[in-house]
């Protein structure tokens, strides 16, 4: 018996929709960085990009249980000795609901090209209308 190796241009790429409304932001992004490194498909590969696009939709109705809006931070800094950056929760989800969504699935992917090459297949989207109906997504349940 041998191992199956996917190389990366056998991989079949599907579209699958996410619907975030009323879900835990950590849950979803988990759910979306499972499907973007391609790990339900039994022919993964750890070494072979065999991921599908994920389509994110509700960003702004997913929500965040306990205290996490009022005690959660994000942090970056700016590369200037000092300025270390903060930005609560609430305020992230007031004004930029997918960048949170975005942040939390990037920081589930590895840092390497194949996290980065997954990243780009990711869209996210603050209402229910998406513009990628031509590519049939199936819905994805949670």
């Amino acid at each position: 018996m041998s191992t199956y190796m996917a190389k990366a241009q056998e991989v079949t790429r599907k579209w699958y929709v996410i619907d975030a409304e009323g879900k835990p932001l950590g849950r979803v992004a988990a759910q979306a960085a499972v499907l973007l490194r391609g790990k339900e498909k039994t022919t993964y590969t750890p070494h072979v990009d065999c991921g599908d696009n994920v389509i994110i939709i509700n960003c702004a109705k997913t929500v965040l249980t306990g205290k996490k809006l009022e005690k959660k931070h994000w942090y970056h800094h700016t590369g200037y000795i000092g300025h270390l950056k903060d930005v609560r929760y609430d305020t992230l989800m007031r004004e930029d609901p997918c960048a949170a969504m975005k942040k939390a699935i990037k920081g589930m992917l590895p840092d390497n090209t194949l996290g980065r090459n997954a990243l780009t297949r990711l869209r996210t989207v603050e209402g229910a209308e998406h513009n990628h109906a031509a590519q049939q997504p199936t819905a994805w349940e949670l």
